[in-house]
């Protein structure tokens, strides 16, 4: 099959920092692939080197498509002072192009020469069946069916653009690129701002795409439900790796990758073992018991001079294996994560916090609101319905206007955006901080959680992206002991593997937990209460 999508040797950088090394991959026409990895991993950059507004530093990008390209970005620029109509004229002015150049040549069809009435149907037969590929004669009930499908039914098309809102903007350039049906779809994160609706829609139309889909996403059911292949961005190494299967393909290959480490680990283990058990024993075991024959004395010592001889041989040998193990070794894979649950002494039992009367500005009004030792929470909502503000407010980072909030017992706090506060310092003393442990100590913990390798953990806070920062915090939290977590959008800038590692810990944790989460997947794999906040305010 064809390739429409390549990059041969692809290294982009920016500034001093290297994104993508000798990146070379391949996508087929029809292929829908989600590209994912932590925030600040080079998702976006890698998009851009394909559509062509980037240029790679070394290397080629080559996409192919005669019918077109589209591409959504992450944050949509539209002249404010444009109107709706003006945005979809735009998307569809293609498309209307080559029906006006249709209309044009159906005209001139009864009129011309034999010579021009050959080139003119060789033209006409071209441009239609494009146009049909493309759905040309669909593309106005398009607009109106995106616009409703994303929730914009209700914004006319003589509406200022610079009147609506981000979110609204970004679902009327989402709508636009589905109407213009371009070959190949380039989408930068297109679940942000639809809700479930709109994500049932969008999730069918693409789907039912009658070409290639690449879109960035952290959205597991989205991924799950739209991709045939995923392109990990992996930010450590700056490479690419493919998964067939989609995105329960990428879950079963890192499955089959982690068992496999595992086993090399294993056999390392016992294959060093071995090397030093044979290299302590053997040479003192040599010819244990012979017995001289006929007195021949000078023959008996030729004959155990070669045994010595064939011996020690063996003892150099296994010395260079156990030397070339050691220098090439095989690290063992860190432990699953998981929380540490150590109660304190009489917080074990009954409300942990409990909120009553509480409010915050307009932000956040509740009258009651109890989390008990044991109990799982998980809150969900729109963009500004109050959830960060919840849990604030829970973990005593926020202090109400009104009414009271009591705490019994430690609380482990996951702040949606974590701060830098101390840019210069490492990530090894920043994850120390507070635990009365030995450097040494310090690194073995954080190292098992495989969280980062050992040239990160000198780097400084400072340098690190959004979601080595994650990763820091969610660090910290694994190694203090907590009666009650509060996680405010738990799985945001991590790598999917890692979420998926996360969520079985959470799973297995005894503790209390409260999770302000969007992720779709995550609420309906979770086991407790699920309540939706609306307006800063808990509907029973």
């Amino acid at each position: 099959m064809p390739t429409q999508i390549s990059l041969h040797g692809v290294t982009k950088a920016r500034g001093d920092r290297l994104i993508l090394d000798a990146v070379s991959l391949a996508i087929r026409p029809g292929e829908r692939i989600g590209v994912v990895g932590e925030n600040g991993a080079g998702k976006s950059t890698l998009l851009h080197l394909m559509t062509g507004d980037l240029r790679p530093d070394e290397g080629e990008v080559v996409t192919v498509a005669e019918r077109g390209v589209g591409l959504l970005a992450q944050t949509p620029q539209l002249p404010a002072d444009r109107h709706v109509g003006d945005a979809i004229d735009a998307a569809l002015a293609e498309l209307r192009s080559m029906e006006r150049r249709l209309r044009e040549l159906e005209a001139g069809l009864g009129s011309a020469g034999e010579q021009d009435l050959g080139r003119d149907l060789g033209e006409y037969g071209d441009l239609l069946t494009a146009f049909e590929l493309r759905g040309g004669y669909e593309a106005e009930a398009r607009v109106d069916k995106a616009m409703h499908g994303l929730g914009l039914g209700h914004i006319g098309r003589d509406r200022v653009l610079g009147s609506l809102s981000g979110g609204e903007q970004a679902r009327l350039g989402l709508a636009c690129l589905i109407a213009a049906a371009p070959e190949v779809m380039f989408l930068d994160e297109p679940t942000n701002h639809l809700d479930e609706s709109a994500l049932d829609w969008l999730e069918s139309a693409l789907s039912a795409h009658r070409g290639t889909v690449v879109a960035v996403s952290h959205d597991r059911m989205f991924l799950e439900r739209v991709t045939t292949a995923i392109l990990e961005v992996d930010a450590d190494r700056r490479s690419v790796v493919r998964h067939g299967g989609g995105y329960q393909g990428l879950i079963a290959e890192r499955a089959a990758a982690r068992l496999r480490w595992e086993q090399q680990y294993e056999q390392w283990c016992e294959e060093t073992s071995r090397l030093q058990e044979f290299m302590a024993t053997t040479a003192h075991a040599v010819a244990g018991g012979r017995g001289m024959k006929d007195n021949n004395k000078m023959a008996y010592d030729r004959a155990g001079g070669r045994v010595q001889a064939s011996v020690a041989g063996r003892v150099r040998n296994a010395q260079e294996r156990l030397r070339r193990l050691r220098e090439q070794p095989v690290q063992r894979p860190p432990e699953p994560l998981g929380f540490t649950a150590r109660p304190l002494t009489g917080a074990t039992q009954g409300e942990l916090v409990s909120l009553r009367n509480v409010k915050v500005g307009k932000r956040l009004s509740v009258e009651s609101l109890t989390v008990s030792a044991g109990e799982r929470l998980l809150i969900h909502g729109g963009n500004g319905a109050g959830k960060s503000t919840l849990l604030r407010t829970m973990a005593g980072v926020l202090q109400p206007d009104a009414g009271t909030v009591v705490r019994r017992g430690r609380i482990g706090y996951l702040a949606q955006e974590i701060p830098v506060r101390r840019p210069t310092e490492s990530v090894l003393d920043a994850f120390g901080q507070g635990l009365g442990l030995a450097d040494d100590e310090q690194r073995e913990l954080l190292l098992s959680y495989g969280l980062f390798r050992p040239r990160d953990l000198h780097v400084p806070v400072g340098s690190l992206s959004a979601g080595q920062r994650r990763r820091l915090a969610l660090a910290r939290l694994l190694a203090r002991p907590a009666d009650l977590l509060l996680l405010d959008e738990p799985a945001n800038h991590l790598a999917l593997g890692l979420v998926e590692e996360l969520e079985a810990a959470l799973d297995q944790w005894p503790g209390a937990l409260v999770v302000v989460s969007h992720d779709r997947l995550l609420r309906r794999r979770f086991t407790g209460r699920i309540r939706r906040m609306e307006s800063g305010r808990l509907p029973d």
